[in-house]
C-alpha cells in the first residue's frame, strides 16, 4: 500500500501549497470552488484555525519547503493573540497544531511559550465540582455553564503536554479528571457516545445527555466518536491509567461494527436515513488517527488496530482524496460539518488536516514521532 499512500501524500503536499498562494483567511469548509472562512463573531469560530498551521507544518516537515516553513510560521502568529481567550474550549486544537508542531519541527522551543499560556487559560473552564472543562461560550449563561461536549477530549493533549513541559502536574491533573468525567457521562455501555453532558453547574450533578451534532441526544454522531477514540487513547498514553485504555478499546469496537461496507462513516452511526443519507470523511480521517494511538499503546491489540486504520485509509485515498482541482481545493470530499445544520457535501480543513496525519503516521514514521508522539512522562490523578 505504500505507492497509494505515497501518491496520496504528494497529492495532499500539493493542495497544500496551492491552498498557501490563495488563502486570506483560516479556512473551514470548501464547496463551489472556493473556501469558506468559519464565521468568527465569537472567538468560538477560531476553533478550526490550528488545522491549517497543522498541515502546513506537516507538509513542511516533509518537504524542507521554505516557502511552507515561512507560511506556517506566518500563520501560526496569527493565533498567538488567542492565548488569553476565554470565548473558546478548543485552545488544544488551536495551540497544539500550530505552536506545539512548530517547536517540535524546528527545534526552537520560543514557540512553546504561548501554547503553556493557552494551556493556563484553558484550566479557567475547569469546575471543580463536577469535575470537568466547560464547552462553548464563556458567557455567564448558566446553560453553558453547566454543559461539556465530547470534542474537549481532543484538547487534553495540550495540558498533558503543558503539565510535561512546565512540571505543573495541575495541569495533567485537570486533564485526567475531565477524561474520567466525560468517561462517566458521554461513553455509553455499548461504546458508542452522546455529545454533550448538562450539569448543573452548583452541585456538579448530571442532569442529562444531549445533542449539537447528532441525529439525537441517544445516537452517535460518528466525528464525536472518533474524537472520543483517539482522546481516550492519548489519556492512556499519559495517565497508564486501565479504564481510558478500556474506554478506547470499547468504542473502537463500536465504530467497527457500525462501520458501512467503504469503511468510511456516515455523520451519524444510527441515523435513521441510512442509507441514504451523508458521508463524514472528516471523522473517517479522525478515526485513522485514532486507531493508530491507540495501536500505539495497546500492544496486544496493535495489529488489528493498524490493520483497519491501513484499510480506512485506503479507501479515503481511493474514493474521496480530489485529484483533478487545477486551483484551490480541499483535500477530501465529502466531509460534513453539521447535518442538522445543513452544512454537508463539502471539504473540511479538519478532515484535511488528519488525512495528512494519517498519511504521514504511515510514509514518515519519524516526522509522526518528532511531530505528534514525544516521549511523555506518566502524570495524571489515580482512577
Amino acid at each position: 500500500m505504500a505507492a497509494i499512500f505515497d501518491d496520496a501524500l504528494k497529492q495532499s503536499i500539493k493542495t497544500t501549497r496551492y491552498n498557501l498562494g490563495a488563502m486570506e483567511e483560516f479556512p473551514e469548509s470548501f464547496k463551489h470552488g472556493a473556501w469558506k472562512p468559519i464565521e468568527k463573531e465569537r472567538a468560538a469560530g477560531h476553533w478550526v484555525d490550528g488545522f491549517w498551521t497543522g498541515l502546513l507544518w506537516l507538509a513542511y516537515a516533509h518537504t524542507g519547503n521554505a516557502e511552507l516553513r515561512s507560511g506556517a510560521e506566518a500563520w501560526t502568529n496569527r493565533l498567538a493573540n488567542l492565548k488569553t481567550s476565554r470565548g473558546t474550549h478548543d485552545l488544544g486544537f488551536i495551540f497544539y497544531l500550530s505552536h506545539v508542531l512548530a517547536g517540535r519541527l524546528t527545534g526552537e522551543p520560543a514557540w512553546y511559550d504561548n501554547a503553556i499560556e493557552a494551556a493556563y487559560t484553558l484550566i479557567k473552564r475547569f469546575n471543580p465540582r463536577g469535575e470537568y472543562l466547560q464547552a462553548w461560550d464563556d458567557d455567564g449563561i448558566r446553560k453553558w455553564a453547566g454543559r461539556t461536549n465530547i470534542d474537549l477530549m481532543m484538547n487534553l493533549a495540550l495540558l498533558y503536554w503543558a503539565s510535561d513541559m512546565t512540571g505543573d502536574a495541575a495541569l495533567a491533573d485537570i486533564a485526567t479528571l475531565h477524561a474520567r468525567t466525560s468517561r462517566l457521562a458521554l461513553v455509553r455501555g455499548d461504546g458508542s457516545t452522546a455529545h454533550v453532558a448538562d450539569f448543573d453547574p452548583d452541585s456538579g450533578l448530571l442532569i442529562r445527555r444531549e445533542q449539537y451534532q447528532g441525529y439525537s441526544h441517544d445516537s452517535c454522531w460518528s466525528r464525536g466518536q472518533a474524537w472520543a477514540l483517539y482522546g481516550f487513547a492519548t489519556c492512556y498514553r499519559h495517565t497508564d491509567i486501565p479504564a481510558f485504555l478500556a474506554t478506547a478499546q470499547a468504542l473502537a469496537d463500536y465504530t467497527i461494527r457500525h462501520l458501512p461496507e467503504d469503511l468510511v462513516p456516515y455523520w451519524d452511526y444510527n441515523s435513521p436515513h441510512l442509507p441514504d443519507t451523508y458521508r463524514d470523511s472528516s471523522a473517517a480521517a479522525v478515526t485513522v488517527c485514532g486507531l493508530l494511538e491507540l495501536a500505539g499503546v495497546d500492544n496486544e491489540g496493535a495489529s488489528r488496530w493498524v490493520g483497519l486504520a491501513e484499510r480506512i485509509l485506503i479507501s479515503l485515498c481511493e474514493n474521496y482524496l480530489i485529484r483533478d482541482s487545477s486551483g484551490p481545493s480541499s483535500i477530501l470530499r465529502e466531509g460534513a460539518r453539521s447535518v442538522p445544520a445543513n452544512l454537508m457535501e463539502h471539504g473540511l480543513i479538519y478532515g484535511d488536516y488528519y488525512f495528512m496525519e494519517a498519511l504521514t503516521a504511515f510514509t514518515r514514521r519519524d516526522i509522526y514521532q518528532r511531530a505528534l508522539v514525544p516521549e511523555i512522562d506518566v502524570r495524571g490523578v489515580s482512577e
